[in-house]
């Protein structure tokens, strides 16, 4: 199918998708609802993966859904189906209401105000589709594994190669009379392997995601660095108790910013369950560091033209300087505080942390001695008080170079300490999340070793 032909059928399901949404509105509207709103996807795929340089599964996806809410007066109720008929969508739409009938009445519920609609749709340039070939995958996934296997004798087994592709739509309206979406597409491609080093065994992996079919990171690239990073794990040692200095390599980073967006976000601070309450206008981060979201780069994975209310995403300097500016709010979440939703439903979009060395190993000869982390284990974190413990792996770093590898430790600290501990962050951005930043160097954790 050539390009002209896919976009005309790709407009043409975005404007069936639209009245599909338009029709479940004026249902609910009928019904008795004084607001609703509804969003509906679908969403083409493959997925094939191989291991041992065997085909291990082949899918196809054609998947579809509808959720809608509706406010009869201040009560919400909320329904959602799979089923796309025009039996089944009045029967979701009733229920919804059936079930607003029978929710508390919170003052805070309703849709987000109409000022904040979003009434120009940029075009952020996520739609890249190609013909979806399961040979085409298979060949890739197979070719992947293949360059880690053949790699080093040390690969001795592998946990497989995949690849995916999605091809979609996502259509949002409501009673404010916003009826908007836009296609989209995401490929991805990941190998899997095991090293062994006589009974020591370890698992790594590389992967490499994309709105591009052709942007993915050629399958021999993926196989070699997923074998690298297995062997590179071997012979791992214990080390001492105690307080060092400590480098969150870039893949791991972007989780010690995630607990941030955590913090600053509407749901945990009107629920006073965060340890960055009554934070706008404090320093938060060092002087030097500074946050910015971008929602509307090109082809970017986080990218969006509205959240999941319909209102209108901007570019936000969330920290300057340090000092935080603002929180991430919600319709909801913004009324509960007295404050107006700044486009957050759904989460943050390419949110890009500052940096100010040039890579990973100037990072590590400022470090001197210490530990680079490059996988954290568990759930140890209280977002409530910013009490941080953490299962860890990484290497063992003296004079700014890696001694050797490290395992079952736990590095600790309190996140307020740690996000005002940060002494520098490389260049060596991490793209492939919502959350972009590079390796972090934390002056001081506890580590609990032997």
């Amino acid at each position: 199918m050539d390009s002209e032909t896919h976009n005309m059928q790709t407009k043409q399901q975005l404007e069936d998708i639209k009245q599909v949404v338009s029709d479940v509105l004026h249902m609910a509207k009928t019904q008795g609802a004084t607001q609703a709103e509804a969003s509906m996807s679908k969403v083409q795929g493959i997925a094939v993966s191989a291991r041992m340089q065997e085909v291990e599964n082949i899918e196809f996806t054609n998947d579809g859904g509808l959720g809608i809410s509706v406010y009869v007066g201040k009560h919400k109720g909320s329904a959602s189906t799979s089923d796309l008929s025009k039996a089944a969508l009045a029967l979701t739409v009733q229920k919804a209401i059936e079930i607003a009938k029978h929710t508390e009445e919170d003052d805070c519920n309703g849709l987000a105000d109409e000022a904040l609609m979003a009434t120009h749709i940029p075009d952020c340039d996520l739609y890249h589709p190609i013909a979806l070939d399961t040979e085409q995958g298979l060949a890739l996934a197979l070719a992947a594994e293949a360059a880690a296997l053949d790699y080093d004798a040390k690969i001795t087994n592998s946990d497989g190669a995949s690849y995916n592709a999605n091809i979609g739509c996502r259509v949002y309206g409501n009673s404010h009379g916003l009826i908007a979406g836009f296609p989209s597409t995401r490929y991805n491609l990941s190998c899997v392997v095991l090293s062994q080093s006589d009974d020591d065994m370890q698992r790594d992996y590389a992967y490499s995601v994309s709105r591009l079919s052709d942007h993915i990171t050629d399958p021999a690239s993926i196989g070699k660095e997923a074998a690298y990073n297995a062997i590179s794990r071997l012979d791992a040692h214990k080390i001492s108790t105690g307080k060092f200095p400590v480098v969150f390599d870039r893949q791991v980073a972007a989780s010690l910013f995630g607990h941030l967006v955590g913090a600053i976000s509407g749901g945990s601070l009107f629920r006073k369950s965060s340890f960055l309450l009554d934070s706008i206008g404090t320093q938060i981060l060092p002087e030097w560091l500074s946050i910015d979201e971008r929602p509307h780069v090109k082809q970017a994975l986080a990218s969006s033209p509205f959240d999941n209310e319909g209102a209108r995403t901007q570019d936000m300097q969330i920290v300057s300087g340090g000092i935080l500016q603002h929180y991430l709010l919600t319709s909801y979440s913004a009324r509960k505080m007295g404050l107006t939703s700044n486009g957050h439903a759904g989460g943050i979009h390419n949110m890009y942390i500052s940096s100010n060395t040039p890579d990973q190993a100037t990072l590590l000869k400022q470090m001197g001695t210490g530990l680079l982390v490059t996988e954290l284990m568990g759930q140890g974190v209280n977002g409530v008080t910013g009490d941080y413990s953490r299962g860890a792996a990484g290497f063992w770093v003296e004079n700014g170079v890696i001694q050797y590898p490290v395992h079952e430790i736990t590095i600790a600290g309190n996140l307020k300490d740690m996000l005002m501990n940060i002494t520098a962050i490389a260049a060596d951005i991490e793209t492939r999340g919502s959350i972009q930043s590079g390796s972090v160097l934390i002056s001081e954790m506890q580590i609990a070793g032997n």
